[in-house]
């Protein structure tokens, strides 16, 4: 009787969860048989620095290791990334560079040259200089970029990061390129919205509710794109304060992406929802994720191309392409992302 009475408690928690996902449209089967990921969503500073331990993977591909997940992108996920091209068709998820950032600073500063002429010939350059870090440029964050308790990544200390540039861990480490399979979550797809509200957050049943309506899971190597639609908010409604009011993944969908072991995690903002909803944490996803897992983030991706030719072909994976700048020392780096299908 116990068992049985447990059984139906278990069964009336979850089916108002999977009734409130039934309205979206993309009416697919189950992408896996596992029942809905149900967790609390009351995530404490204490539970986040516990993630840092329980979900860190120091020490999995060995002490000196600089790459973390990227690891995860074995030739054998690259040969199955290649085979889901399809139609050829590229799509960029870079956002044009941004010369005014929403606080009115210059994160960007391009100035052209014109060389004197050689006779009927001449030509013209360009000089760039770019504070990608923040909430504008698309770019690339290295596992140097973030440190907690002195320590970055696998242990390596803070004290090899200098003004020179980073001793160990620099995006550098990434110079190959990054070529795996992506799997698009549209966010406001699934809420029925164009664009999702200021601070809303994004929990692991989310994900899942995604998962089952496109029938397709998230597995091991993979990069996972979240689209919040923050670039046509900004469009709709104007700048806002990014940290007081923006849409994210919710620091309990932290062990989510562990035990899909994703290789590479990316959004069109920061990631986190904003507030973040733990005291003492103001982005507890990007520290977790970069410092104790050891997984680069995309911010800032324009994923409204790529979500409207996903939507075309309904089609919510693809291969990605990701290649940063050869910067020895570099704690990223601006990219130009490309979805082909």
């Amino acid at each position: 009787m116990e068992f049985e009475r447990n059984h139906l408690m278990t069964k009336l928690f979850i089916l108002p969860l999977l009734v409130c996902f039934s309205f979206t449209s993309l009416a697919k089967p189950s992408a896996a048989d596992e029942p809905p990921t149900v967790v609390s969503h009351d995530v404490t500073t204490a539970d986040v620095e516990r993630m840092m331990k329980d979900l860190s993977n120091w020490g999995r591909w060995g002490d000196d290791d600089q790459l973390g997940t990227i690891n995860l992108i074995t030739p054998k996920k690259r040969r199955e990334a290649s085979a889901l091209v399809k139609d050829g068709v590229s799509v960029s998820m870079a956002h044009d560079v941004v010369k005014v950032d929403m606080d009115g600073s210059a994160p960007f500063r391009h100035k052209v040259t014109i060389n004197p002429k050689d006779g009927d010939t001449g030509s013209a350059g360009d000089e760039y200089a770019v504070a990608y870090h923040g909430f504008t440029q698309t770019h690339l964050d290295g596992l140097c970029h973030l440190f907690y308790k002195d320590t970055m990544y696998n242990g390596y200390s803070t004290d090899l990061v200098t003004e020179r540039g980073a001793e160990m861990l620099s995006v550098n480490q990434m110079r190959n390129g990054i070529f795996t399979r992506a799997v698009l979550m549209d966010m406001p797809e699934l809420f029925g919205k164009r664009y999702l509200d200021k601070g809303k957050p994004i929990y692991p049943e989310h994900l899942e509710a995604w998962e089952k309506q496109t029938g397709i899971k998230v597995g091991p190597g993979d990069a996972l794109i979240i689209r919040t639609g923050a670039w046509l908010r900004r469009e709709v409604e104007g700048p806002w304060e990014i940290m007081k009011g923006s849409a994210g993944l919710h620091a309990s969908c932290l062990p989510w992406l562990k035990k899909r072991d994703v290789a590479l995690v990316g959004s069109d903002l920061a990631l986190d929802v904003m507030p973040s909803q733990v005291a003492g944490f103001e982005l507890p996803v990007h520290w977790v994720v970069v410092t104790a897992m050891g997984t680069p983030i995309l911010d800032n991706l324009d994923l409204r191309a790529v979500s409207q030719e996903a939507a075309a072909r309904k089609r919510w994976e693809f291969l990605l392409t990701v290649a940063p700048l050869a910067v020895e020392g570099g704690t990223g780096s601006p990219v130009n992302p490309v979805a082909t299908f």
